[in-house]
């Protein structure tokens, strides 16, 4: 796995813990590859003003460090990378192809926050 400092590596490790409860696909996200980079003036760009994170085949793009970063951010981020290590293909034509609240990726990802939210505060 690339060297991340200690709360990346722990964001990282409870975001696949997550998405292994999951079977969206035939093996689990692997770690190995993935880079965090912060990149605030990335998100400074017209485009991307909206997002706080964005992610490419093996990188995560966040506008500020991890630890200042919510789990469900990371885990959306790292769940995109999942579904690139299973089906770059159809990602990068779902993005080329399709709007953004529309893209089944998007979607997918999303749900896979909601499906591994912990609810804090709820008594049996």
């Amino acid at each position: 796995m690339p060297k991340h400092d200690a709360a990346t590596g722990a964001a990282l490790e409870r975001a696949k813990a997550r998405l292994d409860r999951l079977d969206l696909y035939p093996e689990p996200v692997r770690l190995e590859p993935v880079q965090v980079r912060v990149t605030p003036w990335l998100f400074r760009l017209p485009r991307l003003r909206r997002y706080d994170g964005y992610a490419l085949k093996r990188t995560i793009l966040l506008r500020r460090p991890a630890a200042e970063m919510p789990d469900d951010l990371v885990t959306h981020e790292l769940c995109h990378i999942w579904q690139q290590q299973h089906r770059r293909r159809q990602a990068v034509w779902a993005w080329a192809t399709k709007r953004y609240d529309e893209n089944p990726f998007e979607l997918e990802a999303r749900r896979a926050v909601a499906a591994t939210r912990e609810v804090r505060g709820m008594g049996p």
